[in-house]
């Protein structure tokens, strides 16, 4: 036990010599714009509840009702006696909301990658994803031993130069075409760390030039892009030629779990041979109910409305911080560099009342460490006001001069 201890000391030191130490921070108060930790409150700028909907009361009263009538546990897996009626109804209304013939929903967006994943590719197979996927496509990946190919940020030139890699070899100066390998491309829509898009319409050419399938994770674009909400790749008129879509419930919806929408046989497979949906217990009917909720808030008028006061918002902050010209998302990166740097300037904005946690490696690169900063259709024009005025305050804006402590 001393040996243990020992050994886990050192590693922690070495992650506080790194600046790269977590701690839990606890929360006491809803999910909002403002919240309280230590009894003291924040204006939050780092949360993923785009639409608004965590704290919503439809969806909580939704949540409730699946209590009282179903309890609080699920008692199993689905596959044994824990697929409650409110499971079959949210995959119900998120495989209409998607256009596709049916989904299948997880208990995290991180089963669903590695369930998926794992459960199709193999060791002959090849996967190709984006160098800054996120990483439970990476972890699934690695998993499911297919071979990994990385292809840089975005660029389809070295997407097509691995797609030609990939799907021929050399046999006495010939190029012929593989007979065995499956190949898969893997990219989100909206990256999360960066806020920036993939070119989805031109990958899509190139998966079908190639006879690959393509795998796009949506999770940080489920609900604000698209017609009623349904996705960047709707907005891009290729959902309908993607072989596996991905999101998370977690996010836009203001619940929790993860999702994969697409062919009828595609959901079968999974629910035999994903071995995270297969061996874990199903998800609380709660959060079911509560997804199912926000899945039919999204589409509404109601789902508009809240959109479009996302978008003002985000275009309230391009504007302060002079970003007018790039692609809108709901996230903007503040990128500062060393990991010191990072959790100076986190801790420096909590002492004004500002809460933007310091985003370092492994979530991102090393010397990549930023603020991520994310807008909610909840915040209001004097939440951004204040934002910028913090960010001016601390001279992180590249037109504007530190002020003094006590301006």
């Amino acid at each position: 036990m001393i040996e243990f201890e020992e050994e886990l000391n050192q590693r922690l030191s070495a992650l506080r010599e790194q600046n790269l130490f977590r701690e839990l921070r606890r929360i006491d108060s809803p999910q909002s714009p403002h919240v309280e930790i230590g009894g003291k409150p924040f204006l939050n700028f780092s949360s993923n509840d785009y639409l608004g909907l965590a704290n919503d009361p439809l969806l909580r009263e939704a949540a409730i009702e699946a209590v009282k009538q179903f309890g609080v546990g699920s008692g199993s897996s689905r596959l044994i006696c824990g697929s409650l009626a409110p499971h079959h109804q949210l995959e119900e209304a998120l495989a209409d909301f998607k256009k596709t013939e049916a989904a299948l929903v997880f208990s995290t967006g991180y089963a669903a990658a590695l369930g998926t994943i794992c459960a199709l590719a193999g060791k002959d197979d090849i996967l190709i994803a984006d160098k800054l996927i996120h990483a439970s496509i990476i972890d699934a990946a690695r998993l499911s031993g297919a071979k990994i190919r990385i292809f840089a940020h975005n660029d389809l030139d070295d997407l097509e130069k691995i797609l030609k890699w990939a799907t021929t070899k050399p046999v006495s100066g010939v190029w012929l075409a593989k007979e065995s390998p499956r190949v898969f491309i893997v990219t989100e829509s909206v990256f999360s760390m960066d806020g920036d898009f993939a070119p989805l319409r031109e990958i899509v050419e190139l998966k079908e030039k190639y006879g690959a399938w393509l795998m796009v994770d949506e999770a940080h674009a489920t609900g604000i892009f698209g017609k009623e909400g349904r996705g960047f790749a709707e907005s891009c008129g290729v959902a309908d030629r993607i072989e596996i879509q991905m999101g998370t419930l977690g996010k836009a919806f203001g619940a929790s779990g993860g999702y994969i929408a697409g062919s009828r046989r595609l959901i079968d497979y999974l629910i035999n041979r994903a071995r995270s949906f297969i061996f874990s217990t199903a998800p609380v009917s709660a959060a079911a109910a509560a997804a199912t909720c926000a899945v039919h808030f999204v589409k509404s008028k109601s789902g508009d409305d809240r959109r479009h006061s996302l978008w003002q918002r985000v275009a309230e902050l391009q504007a302060r911080l002079n970003l007018q010209n790039t692609k809108a998302s709901a996230i903007v990166p503040l990128l500062l560099g060393e990991e010191k740097k990072a959790i100076e300037t986190a801790t420096a904005l909590r002492a004004l009342g500002i809460l933007i946690p310091a985003i370092r490696y492994p979530t991102v690169a090393r010397g990549a460490a930023r603020l991520r900063i994310t807008v909610t259709a909840t915040h209001s024009e004097g939440d951004i006001k204040q934002l910028h005025s913090a960010l001016a305050n601390l001279g992180l804006l590249s037109d504007e001069k530190p002020r003094p402590s006590n301006a």
